[in-house]
């Protein structure tokens, strides 16, 4: 081997590299220890309205306590996420001492019981809101389904010049409404027949219930050509 100066060159060229590769390695661990790169400032790109400065900072005390290099961003954006309000977080750094976070928030679309409310995806997230929402009641799991049949029943009853306030799916699976002139409607399951049931009653609303409104209670659209209402009992 000594006298072979291929392998020499070679073994002198692997020396050389481990010898580079261990500086590089105590070189960025220097770096990521130095106190010469701190983090100075958090700043959101954009006014998002159930979100501060001050919680985002709140949010990730603790996680950006090493310097621009060595901050860990994925613990920094969970930090973010986990806020009420917030969907989904970018975190990004932009030198030489700033982090960048971009936030999107969840849009309301409906309430889930006291403390919870479904955003436009479908989503199931915790908070309260004092918008004019209206309220889910279905089992666990079911959100996706639900928001996209509100907005089909939302648009079917548009003519009525009414919202709706609530929306039921049973654990059997059957739709009911209520709309904000207080009618109860029964739809039976399958969401599409349901959908096609309350359109025909749209349609046939202003030459039939309407009439007598607001004597009646609820009606029972599951009938393949017709609707019953239940009127409330009289008082005497």
């Amino acid at each position: 081997m000594w006298d072979n100066p291929r392998l020499l060159n070679a073994a002198a060229g692997f020396l050389v590299g481990i010898a580079l590769l261990g500086f590089s390695f105590a070189a960025l661990q220097a770096l990521l220890r130095s106190e010469l790169f701190p983090l100075r400032h958090i700043e959101l790109t954009s006014a998002v309205p159930h979100l501060t400065r001050e919680d985002v900072e709140a949010a990730v005390h603790g996680r950006v306590e090493a310097n621009f290099f060595a901050v860990d961003l994925a613990a920094v954006r969970s930090g973010i996420e986990a806020l009420p309000w917030v969907r989904r977080a970018a975190v990004r750094r932009v030198w030489p001492d700033r982090l960048e976070v971009s936030v999107e928030e969840h849009v309301a679309l409906a309430r889930w019981g006291d403390d919870e409310l479904v955003n436009t995806f479908g989503e199931r997230f915790p908070g309260r809101s004092d918008a004019a929402l209206p309220l889910f009641l279905a089992p666990p799991g079911t959100e996706a389904d639900l928001a996209r049949t509100y907005l089909r029943f939302a648009s079917a009853i548009e003519p009525l010049g009414a919202t709706l306030e609530r929306v039921v799916l049973t654990p059997r699976l059957a739709w009911q409404l209520r709309l904000g002139n207080g009618l109860h409607l029964m739809l039976g399951r399958d969401a599409e027949v349901a959908e096609a049931r309350l359109r025909r009653f749209v349609a046939a609303y202003s030459a039939t219930l309407e009439r007598i409104a607001p004597r009646h209670e609820y009606v029972d659209l599951r009938y393949p050509n017709g609707f019953a209402v239940r009127m409330p009992e009289a008082k005497g």
